[in-house]
């Protein structure tokens, strides 16, 4: 009894004190793209008070573009954004001390019309391909890179044109090419019309030495910053851990969200949740980092200095490795 009472003591305590008003929650500064998943994910944190239950207070700057959440964080205006390894990688290796810990290895698919002749990659030769992004865009340049294994060159042998994501979605629907690559949730919205996946990224990464799911984006943070906030920076991901599972477990956490996801009917909502729950992060980060070195020699030859500037091999500081049980 005693040793229950010291303890219901001890709880009363501290939560006198964290009620206290010279108590403060650590904040940490957000720079979310307004159209992106992140912003889901931020959305079933408040709901659910986990961003209380972490004593956080989360400072959220909308923007219009990755770009600008990159220039917020390269700024001192933000203490973590949303991007990809190779980035990091990249600013690395020209000074800026950035690091990465996985969010999502959900990628995206070569998308055709239900109907469409074309069963399998090599039979892309001959047809229109419109990619999402531009010339260096990862998933583009992996793709490439999986295709010459098999002697075919898709930027000589199909007919190629680029676009914006949402661009490229619109033209697809209204059959302006034979076949597209965008990101994951533009051919969620494509399989829910009625689309077929020929072929997702994820299912071609084991052929160019992937050995499980890779996680291409990530939460980015200074490293300096995370050093001097580590309790803060162990807080965040798991209150961002206990998100992911609630989307993963609960229908009605996405029924709180359906308004910022877009999703125009029952089957869009039901396809965006399944490709978002399989691109929730379900490996170590010795095992994140290990893939993403292999796919980022892949990459630096495909797409070259535009692409990774001067660093040929993945920095090795580019993974973060401070969070218990990773």
């Amino acid at each position: 009894m005693r040793i229950l009472g010291r303890t219901l003591a001890l709880a009363t305590i501290l939560a006198l004190t964290l009620a206290t008003p010279g108590h403060a929650a650590d904040t940490i500064r957000l720079a979310v793209q307004k159209t992106g998943t992140f912003s889901w994910e931020l959305a079933t944190i408040r709901s659910a008070g986990l961003d209380k239950e972490a004593d956080l207070l989360l400072e959220v700057t909308e923007l219009a573009s990755p770009e600008a959440g990159k220039i917020a964080l390269r700024a001192g205006n933000a203490d973590i954004m949303l991007s990809d390894w190779l980035w990091v990688s990249r600013e690395r290796a020209l000074g800026a001390k950035l690091t990465f810990y996985p969010y999502s290895s959900a990628l995206g698919a070569v998308m055709v019309p239900a109907a469409s002749p074309i069963k399998t990659l090599a039979d892309l030769k001959g047809h229109k391909l419109a990619i999402g992004g531009g010339p260096i865009d990862k998933s583009w340049l992996l793709l490439q890179a999986r295709m010459k294994q098999d002697g075919i060159d898709l930027k000589s042998d199909a007919s190629i044109v680029y676009g914006a994501p949402p661009l490229i979605a619109a033209k697809a629907l209204d059959g302006e090419m034979d076949a597209s690559l965008n990101f994951w949730n533009f051919c969620a919205q494509l399989e829910a019309k009625g689309f077929r996946r020929l072929a997702g990224i994820e299912d071609i990464l084991p052929k160019l030495g992937a050995k499980g799911a890779v996680s291409a984006v990530g939460y980015v943070f200074d490293e300096s910053w995370a050093a001097s906030h580590k309790d803060a920076v162990a807080r965040f991901i798991a209150m961002t851990r206990k998100a992911k599972q609630l989307l993963v477990t609960s229908d009605a956490a996405w029924d709180k969200i359906v308004p910022l996801t877009g999703a125009t009917d029952p089957a869009m909502l039901k396809t965006y949740r399944d490709r978002y729950r399989d691109g929730i992060p379900r490996r170590s980060i010795v095992d994140e980092e290990a893939d993403a070195r292999v796919l980022y020699r892949v990459l630096a030859e495909t797409g070259g200095r535009d692409l990774v500037g001067p660093a040929a091999e993945l920095d090795p500081g580019t993974f973060y490795h401070a969070v218990p049980g990773d």
